[in-house]
């Protein structure tokens, strides 16, 4: 199977290729099938320790490339996977479709739902279509029409992001991309429905708090959710005059000191619980990874279940008032 490594994942690399190589050597010299088995249960013993190794001490820019692998779960896979009936709805209704956010109505583990989130795409030809999951003002404001309907019907909102952050722009500038990302905002706070954020991937500044400020946000365990990206925040800080990028290891050094990881934020109390992904990332067993985020969801919506919107409303707000709040000098979570 064609898989895509990362650097760090190099060790694992060499040894399923040596994996590969010996069950095609097997397959076509008909060798010892008993002394055959014997050595790829070795390898793929030892490829597994390895792997759980390297894992187990992931830093926040292996996180982050992680985070930004190809094979990871897209938007559309959670929806094929986890929404049965569902209905897809495009366009603002004020200037026109973007497809960088998609959502729609349907039945998330058989429970009616509005599903929306960010659409990276995967193939070249997508991932141009989709513009990288970098949303415009018209996606957005998508987003509040959805919201709105979700609103209306009492229909809970399930999101999913996974975006680098909004789309930069001159023509997403002038058509209101900061008024749009701050009216989602404002919506999201506003629902009267529950509404549950999954963080799938990149969590990248206001592009993804847009369809983020939720009763509970959710996010998988390699994922990253910060204000800037590593190479944002190493480009302002360390950028020469000369316009030279700075170099890796300063984009490392920042991303390790910008607590974007799944870890320290739920810490920080920025989220709410983390979704454990398979060994060696969601990328790796992307079914098993869709699953488990389905049943964290559900399990999230079934909290809310007989609770009012005023209350549902309550909790929310309390839940983000809550961030950065210190008791006896010592902050939440830490």
């Amino acid at each position: 199977m064609l898989r895509t490594y990362l650097d760090f994942e190099k060790p694992v690399a060499e040894i399923e290729a040596k994996i590969e190589e010996l069950q095609a050597l097997a397959e076509a010299s008909g060798a010892d099938a008993i002394s055959q088995g014997v050595e790829l249960s070795r390898l793929k013993t030892k490829a597994e320790s390895q792997l759980a190794l390297i894992y187990s001490k992931l830093d926040a820019w292996q996180k982050t490339q992680v985070a930004r692998h190809p094979e990871r779960p897209r938007f559309r896979d959670y929806v094929s996977s986890l929404v049965t009936d569902f209905i897809e709805l495009s366009g603002d209704r004020n200037y026109g479709e973007d497809a960088a956010i998609l959502g729609g109505t349907g039945k998330f583990l058989g429970r009616p739902v509005v599903v929306l989130g960010h659409e990276k795409g995967r193939t070249t030809q997508e991932r141009l279509k989709h513009n990288f999951g970098m949303a415009r003002p018209e996606g957005y404001r998508k987003a509040v029409r959805l919201m709105d309907l979700a609103d209306r019907f009492s229909l809970p909102v399930v999101s999913f992001v996974d975006t680098a952050g909004a789309y930069p722009g001159i023509g997403a500038e002038e058509r209101g991309q900061g008024e749009a990302i701050a009216r989602s905002t404002e919506r999201c706070l506003t629902l009267g429905v529950p509404m549950v954020a999954v963080i799938a991937g990149e969590g990248g500044s206001g592009g993804a708090i847009a369809i983020a400020a939720a009763n509970k946000v959710l996010m998988l365990e390699h994922s990253i959710y910060s204000v800037i990206s590593p190479e944002g925040a190493a480009s302002i800080l360390y950028k020469k005059k000369d316009g030279d990028e700075p170099k890796p290891d300063r984009v490392k050094d920042v991303a390790n000191s910008l607590k974007i990881t799944a870890q320290d934020l739920l810490e920080l109390s920025v989220i709410d619980d983390i979704i454990q992904e398979p060994m060696g990332g969601a990328h790796r067993e992307p079914a098993a990874a869709i699953a488990s985020v389905g049943a964290a969801v559900a399990a999230v919506l079934d909290d809310f279940v007989g609770l009012t919107r005023t209350e549902i409303r309550h909790q929310r707000r309390d839940r983000f008032l809550a961030i950065g709040r210190f008791e006896d000098g010592v902050a939440p979570g830490v």
